[in-house]
C-alpha cells in the first residue's frame, strides 16, 4: 500500500465491497430454522465496488458522479467508515464528518429545539457548545417559529433543513457530502451554495456526490466518473460533467418513444443533425419534416433543462405562419447562448386556425452542451429561430 503523505487527506487502495443479498425472505422464525439445513442458503453476491483506488489531497473539493446504482454512495460510506471493505483499504488523514444520512437520530416525539441538542450530542457537541451556536442553527434553517413544535409535525423538507443546519456546525478536517443540495426550497439551496463557496474558498477538504453537474462544474477542483463499481474516468470537473451528461443522453435516447397527443396521421421526422454533443462555438440546426397534414399548421419548439421547460419559439416567426406538407423547416439555436449541460427538445404541431394540438413529441431530441458556465441566473441567454 502507498504510504500516505502529509498532503493526502484520503487514500483508497484496491477497495472492493461485496454484499450478500437474500433471494428469499428470512424474517420468519421457521424460514431461519429450516434454512440452517439447506446447502444453498438462497443468497446472491452483489459487488458495488470493484478494485477502486484513488487519492484525494487536502484542500480538494472532490466530485464523485455516476448513474444510480454505480457505487457512489457505497464508496462514500466506505470512506466514512460506515462500511468495512472486503478487500483493500481506506486511510483517512484527519477528522471526518459524513453528511450522508441527515437527521439520523432525530426523535419525532421531541421538539425541534430538543432535537438540535440531541443531534448535536451525536455529532460530538457539548451542551454548552450547542448553547453558543443554537441561534445560528435556527437562523440558517429559518425555522424560528417552529422550534417548539414536535418534529413529527414538520414537513420532510423542514426536517432535512434542520439536520443540515446542525451538521454544518461541525469543525472537521474532511466533509463527506451525499446529495445534500437536494434539501429545501430555492432560497435555502442558495444558502447551501453560499456555504459550499465558503468551503471551496477556505480550502476545506470535501468529498461530494451529486447528480447536479452544474454544482460539479462550479465547486469541484477534480472529479471521477464511476460506472458498474469501477472508476471509468477521472480528471477536470468540466470533462467529467460532460461525460456524465453524454451517458445520460445515450440512456434516455434508448428509451425514447414517440408519444402522440392525438391519434391522427400527422408525423414529425427529425432529419438532422445526427450528433448529440456540441461545443459552445457551434450552432444546433435541427431539421424537421411534417407529413400527413391537410391544413395550415405551425410548429412549436421548446427547450428543457432538468425537466423544466424554460423557453419556446413557434414557426409563426417565419414569413409564412404555416408549414407545407413534406417540406423541411429548420430551427437554429446558437450553442454559445447555452450553459453547459443536458437539454431536451419538445416539438409540437398546431392548427393555425385555432392553435389546437395535432401532434406532440416530448423529448423529441436531446443534446449535450460542453464548456463553461456563461450565466448564473438561468440556462440560456437567447432563443433561436425557425427558418
Amino acid at each position: 500500500m502507498k504510504k500516505s503523505s502529509d498532503d493526502v487527506a484520503i487514500q483508497v487502495n484496491n477497495l472492493t465491497k461485496t454484499f450478500k443479498i437474500p433471494l428469499e425472505p428470512t424474517n420468519r422464525l421457521k424460514s431461519r430454522v429450516t434454512g440452517i439445513f439447506k446447502r444453498n442458503k438462497g443468497y446472491r453476491k452483489f459487488t458495488p465496488l470493484k478494485d477502486i483506488s484513488l487519492e484525494i489531497k487536502k484542500g480538494e473539493f472532490f466530485g464523485i458522479v455516476g448513474r444510480n446504482g454505480s457505487g457512489k454512495s457505497t464508496l462514500l460510506k466506505s470512506i466514512a467508515g460506515i462500511y468495512t471493505p472486503n478487500s483493500g483499504s481506506v486511510k483517512v488523514n484527519g477528522s471526518l464528518v459524513p453528511f450522508i444520512e441527515l437527521g439520523v437520530g432525530f426523535n419525532p416525539e421531541l421538539s425541534g429545539r430538543e432535537n438540535v441538542y440531541l443531534n448535536g450530542a451525536l455529532l460530538g457537541f457539548s451542551r454548552a457548545e450547542i448553547d453558543s451556536i443554537y441561534n445560528e442553527i435556527v437562523d440558517f434553517a429559518e425555522l424560528h417559529e417552529f422550534m417548539e413544535e414536535k418534529l413529527k409535525n414538520y414537513s420532510s423538507g423542514m426536517q432535512v433543513r434542520l439536520a443540515f443546519s446542525v451538521a454544518i456546525q461541525t469543525n472537521a478536517d474532511i466533509l463527506v457530502l451525499d446529495e445534500v443540495l437536494a434539501v429545501g426550497d430555492a432560497a435555502f439551496q442558495q444558502k447551501c451554495f453560499d456555504y459550499f463557496e465558503d468551503l471551496k474558498n477556505n480550502k476545506q477538504t470535501v468529498v461530494f456526490v451529486t447528480h447536479d453537474m452544474g454544482a460539479v462544474r462550479r465547486f469541484c477542483s477534480r472529479a471521477i466518473y464511476i460506472e458498474d463499481g469501477k472508476i471509468k474516468h477521472q480528471g477536470s470537473p468540466i470533462d467529467i460533467a460532460d461525460i456524465y451528461t453524454e451517458v445520460n443522453i445515450d440512456k434516455s435516447n434508448q428509451n425514447q418513444k414517440d408519444r402522440e397527443v392525438d391519434t391522427n396521421q400527422v408525423s414529425i421526422e427529425i432529419v438532422e443533425p445526427k450528433k448529440r454533443s456540441f461545443s459552445q462555438d457551434e450552432k444546433l440546426k435541427l431539421g424537421v419534416v411534417v407529413n400527413g397534414i391537410e391544413e395550415q399548421v405551425f410548429a412549436n419548439f421548446s427547450l428543457s433543462a432538468n425537466g423544466i421547460i424554460f423557453s419556446d419559439r413557434n414557426s409563426r416567426d417565419m414569413p409564412n405562419d404555416f408549414i407545407q406538407n413534406g417540406k423541411k423547416i429548420e430551427f437554429v439555436q446558437p450553442i454559445a447562448d447555452l450553459n453547459p449541460g443536458k437539454y431536451d427538445v419538445y416539438i409540437s404541431i398546431h392548427r393555425s386556425k385555432d392553435d389546437s394540438t395535432l401532434k406532440h413529441l416530448p423529448r423529441a431530441y436531446s443534446f449535450v452542451v460542453k464548456g463553461k458556465d456563461i450565466l448564473r441566473d438561468g440556462p440560456m441567454r437567447s432563443m433561436g429561430e425557425w427558418r
